[in-house]
């Protein structure tokens, strides 16, 4: 080996490494701590479920149903009660209740935001995107939260347009047909308007809450279509006290009473109905909470 290429080695070793370019003033942000980088917010959480719900399709449908569902059948409902009414008993007369005429719709309502709420949830275990979703968001309880919030968002104001849709065209068509009718004003009115509405709300996170325990859109479909119309519907043939204690305390029935002007005495009353559906939906919400925490996505 040559001196000049030992030289050169030497100077070589000599020299000192290279430091590092300093990033420039502004041009870089600090590096976020271990651990904290990239987790998910609560407001990330319902941006999402904002942005996955709006989009669905199935949303879309859902709100026109319901909006459409409210005011068609208090319009056929208000146009059919003219003759009811005359053909009516004076007893009849006594019991006839124009605001539970024009808010008929809320039966059919109730389901089709029950679907709304259940989809929310079941629509994700049927593509497996629940599992992307519990992977940037590993709190199950800020996923619940957040699909809630959203759902209430939605279930809300389309709540209180189908009651008030419903009472406007259902009074307009009374009015016409010459039976018995009330204006906003009259007592019982507002309070049929807005509880109705909050009822309904109260029918979606009750099918958000059977999608979260079923987590199968069939299943919970058909489960919703069975609690809100059918055992309703069949309560009056059921045996005896159960036949009674379903009329008065089943949940959707209850709760049904909120839009109802006549006081049956053999039912709960507005309020105290409305309370019954809220326990309810708590209780279940409580249950499917617990379930998604302990059960695989």
């Amino acid at each position: 080996m040559s001196r000049g290429t030992v030289d050169s080695r030497r100077t070589q070793l000599k020299r000192p490494a290279k430091r590092p370019a300093k990033p420039r003033r502004g041009s870089l942000r600090a590096a976020a701590p271990a651990g904290t980088a990239g987790r998910a917010t609560f407001v990330d959480s319902l941006r999402a479920e904002w942005i996955r719900l709006r989009t669905m399709r199935a949303t879309l449908y859902v709100v026109v149903a319901t909006l459409v569902a409210g005011a068609g059948l208090a319009t056929l409902n208000g146009s059919s009660a003219g003759d009811e009414y005359a053909a009516m008993s004076a007893a009849d007369r006594l019991t006839f209740d124009p605001l539970a005429t024009s808010l008929k719709g809320v039966i059919l309502a109730q389901l089709t935001l029950a679907l709304l709420g259940g989809l929310a949830i079941t629509s994700e275990y049927g593509s497996r995107t629940i599992v992307s979703t519990l992977t940037a968001v590993p709190r199950r309880g800020r996923v619940l939260v957040a699909k809630a919030v959203v759902l209430t968002a939605i279930a809300l104001p389309t709540g209180m347009l189908t009651t008030l849709g419903g009472f406007l065209a259902g009074q307009s068509a009374l009015e016409s047909s010459g039976a018995p009718h009330v204006a906003l004003g009259d007592p019982g009115a507002w309070r049929a308007v807005l509880g109705g509405g909050l009822f309904l709300t109260l029918a979606a996170v009750l099918g958000l809450a059977a999608g979260i325990m079923i987590r199968s859109t069939t299943a919970t479909v058909t489960t919703l279509f069975a609690t809100t119309l059918i055992v309703p519907a069949l309560a009056p043939s059921f045996p005896g006290t159960l036949a009674n204690w379903t009329t008065k305390f089943w949940p959707p029935s209850a709760g049904g009473q909120i839009v109802t002007g006549y006081r049956d005495p053999d039912l709960l009353n507005p309020w105290p109905g409305f309370t019954v559906m809220a326990g309810c939906v708590v209780v279940l919400l409580t249950a499917a909470f617990l379930t998604f925490r302990r059960r695989d996505a």
